[in-house]
């Protein structure tokens, strides 16, 4: 049995389908009745994350049109559970038909093929897959319109990095995240990030990045300590993500390197509000939202797929092999993550709101 499929405990979404089925969808139960809603917008993010964009990206096209087949009526959610699917139209599963028995470095295979017993789908990763974030997506656009609609909570992510080339300072603005394909809103790093993806690229190599999201408005005292802190299950949502491999909040691990009286965020009141003069806690202290942005960075490991020859093994004959991965392939997933992160952390943050009573059943 394939568990472990949902998230939430208010606002929960359950995924399903695999890269290369007939569809992949989510559906969402828990999003409180009274919220307008149709397919633009959740359409709109599963644009920024769709593949074939660019000669950065896997060049599998696939239009990721979303359907709402129920949950809505005249316009509005119902408090029905939103189920929500994609169709898949672009595969090549005879590209995989090699992976039967030859293990591919860096991915799922072996762990997978001994704990289903060879019947997992190997289709392009199949449940593995990293196209099966767009189902995250698809609920996570829900969450994202809910909380900005009901508590004006917004949520940002960008490329901070990519390889060794990163932003030296925070963003003006987040309005020119997506004006390229990078999704880097600082022009100049963008260009050299994309130039750093195509050498990549040339020489059948990839790259891994950091993402930086920063959500801004969140009420104070959101979060359930102590297993159920926003921290904690933020780093559960992001660590969904495949290739993650690293999630810090605020200052992260280079606060451990200072002392408590450069590292504390100490207090002050501006405009009637006890606000935070630094935010190295990343506006989480205790489990709880300070009020203060919430900032993480979450660490991508550089692409598995890469199309130079590596050493394997035959999981049949036990011999050592050599692999050359077919099919179609990132060079670097960095650039279609921004939303996705902001889709996981708005269910996170959307469902920590309906336990905590800051947002009701109805709107």
């Amino acid at each position: 049995m394939l568990s472990g499929n949902s998230i939430g405990q208010k606002l929960t979404l359950t995924s399903f389908g695999e890269s290369h089925g007939r569809c992949i969808g989510t559906v969402l139960d828990g999003c409180p009745a009274g919220l307008e809603l149709d397919e633009k917008d959740i359409q709109g993010m599963l644009d920024y994350r769709r593949p074939g964009q660019s000669n950065i990206t896997t060049q599998r096209k696939e239009s990721d049109t979303v359907e709402i087949l129920s949950g809505t009526f005249r316009g509005y959610t119902t408090g029905a559970p939103i189920a929500m699917i994609i169709w898949n139209h672009d595969r090549r599963s005879g590209d995989y038909d090699i992976l039967r028995t030859l293990l591919r470095p860096g991915h799922s295979d072996y762990p997978a093929m001994i704990k289903y017993n060879k019947y997992n789908d190997i289709r392009g990763g199949g449940r593995f897959s990293g196209r099966l974030t767009a189902t995250h997506v698809m609920g996570g656009a829900v969450a994202k319109k809910l909380l900005k609609t009901a508590l004006g909570v917004t949520t940002n992510s960008y490329t901070a990095c990519i390889g060794k080339i990163c932003m030296d300072k925070a963003p003006r603005s987040m309005s020119s995240i997506y004006d390229n394909d990078v999704r880097c809103p600082d022009p100049g790093t963008a260009a050299k990030m994309r130039d750093a993806i195509m050498r990549a690229r040339k020489k059948g190599d990839s790259l891994g990045g950091i993402i930086q999201s920063v959500t801004k408005n969140v009420p104070v005292g959101l979060g359930e300590p102590i297993f159920n802190s926003l921290e904690s299950d933020l780093s559960r949502a992001m660590f969904s993500i495949p290739s993650v491999k690293g999630v810090e909040f605020g200052s992260g691990f280079a606060g451990s390197a200072s002392y408590g009286s450069q590292n504390n965020d100490t207090y002050v009141k501006r405009r009637g509000k006890i606000v935070t003069r630094t935010n190295n806690a990343g506006g989480i202290l205790g489990g709880l939202a300070t009020g203060m942005p919430i900032v993480m960075r979450i660490a991508f490991k550089p692409v598995s797929s890469i199309t130079q020859p590596q050493k394997t093994v035959d999981a049949d004959s036990g011999r050592s092999a050599v692999i050359k991965v077919g099919g179609r392939h990132d060079p670097c997933v960095v650039p279609r993550a921004p939303p996705v992160v902001d889709s996981l952390a708005s269910l996170v943050l959307a469902d920590h709101a309906l336990v905590g009573g800051f947002i009701g059943t109805v709107l």
